[in-house]
């Protein structure tokens, strides 16, 4: 600091002129004159929004966030200029960080007050108007939390959609396995009550179980191609009608699926008494199938199980807020959540970095990006007929981690670029998009203190997220 400025040099600030001569020597007791060389950093974008800056002398450049790095929002020399903690009247997170960066273009003096002290002034000697503007800004975040909402409810109905179609088909599996078995189980009562009636010897029962125990162990062997099946259900069929057994052709299948051939048959034949024999291959049939169907049951419970854990992942459901995550845990949760999407003729490409570190963040709003930038590539292949190709990859940039969203769509319109970010801006047919989800994104993106950038030629367009491993 060089020095303060006395009440009648404050007047001569635009800012200040309508002040009354006890309000200006409050404040020039309280601030102070400050000094920047050319190429000076004032402040920068996101710190602690601790004073109100008023340019005294030079040139000045205010800067923002863009997906494309810092821009330019404003370059002055006009003496009275002011930037900084000019919100510090409202108790409002908006008003505890600065919204813009400031720079010195060339050397510059500035006239410097404690955000506190702003604040108290304006609260005090202004209660009418900071109250129109504190409601002004609660209605303004209020608007913004309501369309915020209402594209995180659209991201949700994606993904319930796409949950709801996953577990339909394992849920249907095991519905229609469990009827299976229990009808199968139903008549293998009655063929082991035929085996009973038909006098087999203990040792004969013993040779009977021994051998349908090594069809149940053959069971687990590579399956035949459709048309050896086809042709060793022909030769079992065959036999089974030539030893008079009855439903010989509902038989076969079940025994040529376990693998058996007209060998083990023979063997079957060979242990047991003819008029046993149908019950016997009944047996075997049926103990086979019920294999089968519980390892089927046991496979699509398996994937609800899996399903219900990637639910979960992606909701973070029993997790904190702010965590060391694992940035491909999120990605594959959300391409899980997407797949019946992706089961559309689209290929998946994972170019993962497996050797990336845990960052911090946020992880059930990082995944409503990823689930942006998923849905809207799918969106932008729609059509392709099977060419479609979805990468995602993950790299290390410095001291970021990089993610990027990859599509071989057509592209972005030229013209559409410049606005693909602005809040309510859709290249989208009328009711299929809301024009939220890449500005849900970005403000997400920057909530990680991360940056969104992205590349569009027709068959190349990405989104790439780069979030930084420390805040």
């Amino acid at each position: 600091m060089s020095g303060r400025l006395g009440p009648d040099e404050l007047r001569e600030l635009f800012l200040f002129e309508k002040l009354t001569d006890e309000q200006l020597a409050w404040l020039a007791e309280r601030g102070e004159v400050a000094a920047y060389e050319a190429g000076d950093t004032v402040y920068q974008v996101g710190e602690p929004a601790t004073c109100l800056f008023v340019l005294l002398e030079g040139t000045l450049s205010m800067v923002m966030r863009a997906p494309l790095g810092e821009i330019e929002v404003n370059r002055t020399d006009h003496r009275g200029t002011y930037a900084g903690a000019f919100f510090a009247y409202l108790d409002l997170p908006m008003a505890r960080s600065y919204s813009t960066g400031l720079r010195a273009v060339t050397d510059c003096r500035f006239w410097v007050l404690g955000a506190e002290d702003f604040g108290r002034a304006v609260r005090e000697w202004f209660p009418m108007a900071t109250h129109m503007l504190e409601g002004f800004a609660i209605q303004g975040m209020g608007s913004q939390q309501t369309v915020s909402t209402r594209e995180r409810l659209v991201a949700l109905g994606t993904v319930t959609a796409g949950l709801t179609h996953e577990l339909n088909n394992p849920a249907t599996a095991v519905a229609r396995a469990t009827h299976t078995l229990s009808e199968r189980l139903a008549g293998l009562w009655d063929e082991l009550a035929g085996l009973a009636e038909g006098g087999l010897a203990p040792d004969q029962l013993a040779a009977l179980v021994d051998l349908v125990g090594q069809a149940k162990g053959r069971a687990g062997q590579d399956p035949l191609s459709p048309l050896a099946a086809s042709d060793r259900e022909d030769e079992l069929g065959g036999w089974l009608e030539e030893h008079g057994v009855a439903d010989a052709w509902d038989l076969a299948p079940p025994l040529v699926a376990a693998g058996l051939d007209a060998g083990w048959l023979e063997q079957v034949a060979a242990a047991v008494p003819a008029e046993a024999l149908p019950h016997a291959v009944g047996v075997a049939a049926m103990t086979c199938e019920a294999e089968s169907l519980l390892e089927e049951a046991a496979e699509a419970s398996g994937r609800i199980s899996a399903l219900i854990g990637a639910a979960k992942q992606y909701s973070q459901m029993d997790r904190s807020p702010l965590q060391r995550l694992d940035v491909h845990d999120g990605l594959e949760s959300t391409l899980t959540m997407l797949k019946h999407k992706l089961e559309t003729g689209i290929e998946v490409v994972r170019d993962y970095d497996r050797s990336l570190p845990e960052l911090p963040a946020y992880a059930g709003e990082l995944n409503q990006v990823w689930t942006n930038l998923v849905d809207n590539a799918v969106d932008a292949m729609e059509g392709m007929d099977g060419r479609g190709r979805l990468t995602v990859r993950t790299a290390r940039d410095g001291d970021r981690v990089l993610v990027e969203i990859g599509d071989n769509g057509p592209g972005i319109p030229e013209a559409a670029a410049p606005h693909i970010l602005e809040p309510f801006y859709t290249t989208k047919p009328v009711g299929k998009g809301t024009g939220l989800g890449l500005d849900i994104c970005w403000r997400i993106v920057q909530r990680h203190r991360g940056d969104l950038r992205f590349t569009s030629t027709p068959g190349d367009t990405r989104f790439q997220v780069l979030l930084p491993l420390t805040w």
